[in-house]
């Protein structure tokens, strides 16, 4: 298990513009920010660009840019790029075995990927895009979905990379029962859970609680998005408001869901994600409260204050 100074957190690129047909120049740029904030991982999140999608020459300029700013590539996250889209699933398909060979390449760890599809317009055209109901996946492409998402995890596992398959509402890994589910089907072990319990909780809706979430999913993590939420509940109407908040000052309570997930064995990657807003710098502060987290789920704080 790593120490909670060498723990791999790595920023998500989420914070930045898409720019995956800019110049060298501005990826730089982009990755000096997040260097400068104190990381020195980072997840090449395809909405920032599309490793998958680079001609060989331009993947040389990214890994010179990482190796520039000092960045270890830890994963790649692929999203809404679901393989049991309607429309775009095979597309999808082709796109994320491309991406693992992309990510293996560059030297990552890991690549996650989900079965959300892309926001719709009434999505697009709001404040917050979780207010607003999107795609729901068929109960009855669970089988398609495990076997190709078994296909990836044999793919990524042959060259050296873990996959991990994000949470995300109304679709197959929608809860924690049923990603639980859906990995033991696949059951695969370079497939896991990437937990991602936010993309639940900020629901305006009712959520399962987080804390059972967490303690039912972490044995099966394998990567993790993290970020959180200031929620609150009208006793009266049962009108329900999520919005995004740092990790210390939300509502999730991570002191206690540290704890859970190392006990429970976790010893991933995590990656820090914020919505809003200056969302690195947000972000630096979630790097470095989770930092102090794991030094409590470690015992490094006990044994410092008792030898």
């Amino acid at each position: 298990m790593p120490s909670s100074e060498t723990w791999p957190i790595a920023a998500a690129m989420l914070p930045f513009p898409a720019s995956h047909d800019a110049p060298a120049e501005t990826w730089l740029a982009h990755l000096a920010e997040v260097a400068y904030e104190g990381f020195t991982e980072v997840d090449l999140t395809d909405s920032w660009l599309r490793v998958g999608d680079l001609e060989p020459a331009r993947r040389a300029e990214l890994a010179d840019a990482l190796r520039r700013t000092g960045l270890t590539p830890v994963a790649v996250s692929a999203i809404r790029r679901s393989v049991i889209d309607p429309d775009d699933g095979d597309a999808n398909l082709a796109y994320s075995h491309r991406t693992i060979d992309a990510a293996a390449e560059l030297g990552c760890t890991v690549v996650s990927v989900g079965l959300h599809r892309p926001l719709t317009e009434a999505q697009r055209g709001t404040l917050w895009f979780w207010t607003v109901d999107g795609p729901k996946d068929d109960p009855a492409d669970w089988d398609l979905a495990v076997r190709r998402l078994r296909e990836l995890g044999e793919h990524a596992a042959q060259v050296g990379l873990a996959l991990s398959l994000e949470m995300y509402e109304d679709t197959l890994l929608g809860s924690a029962a049923s990603a639980v589910r859906l990995v033991e089907d696949i059951a695969h072990p370079a497939v896991g859970l990437n937990p991602d319990l936010g993309n639940l909780y900020r629901l305006h809706r009712d959520v399962e609680p987080f804390q059972a979430a967490v303690a039912a999913c972490a044995p099966h993590a394998n990567y993790w998005h993290v970020k959180s939420y200031s929620r609150d509940v009208d006793p009266g109407t049962g009108a329900v408001t999520a919005v995004p908040a740092p990790m210390y000052a939300g509502s999730m309570d991570w002191r206690t869901a540290i704890r859970t997930a190392v006990a429970a064995g976790f010893d991933g990657p995590f990656c820090v994600e914020h919505y809003g807003g200056d969302g690195l710098s947000v972000m630096a502060e979630n790097h470095r409260y989770l930092r102090r987290l794991l030094a409590v789920a470690t015992g490094e704080v006990l044994a410092a204050v008792t030898r």
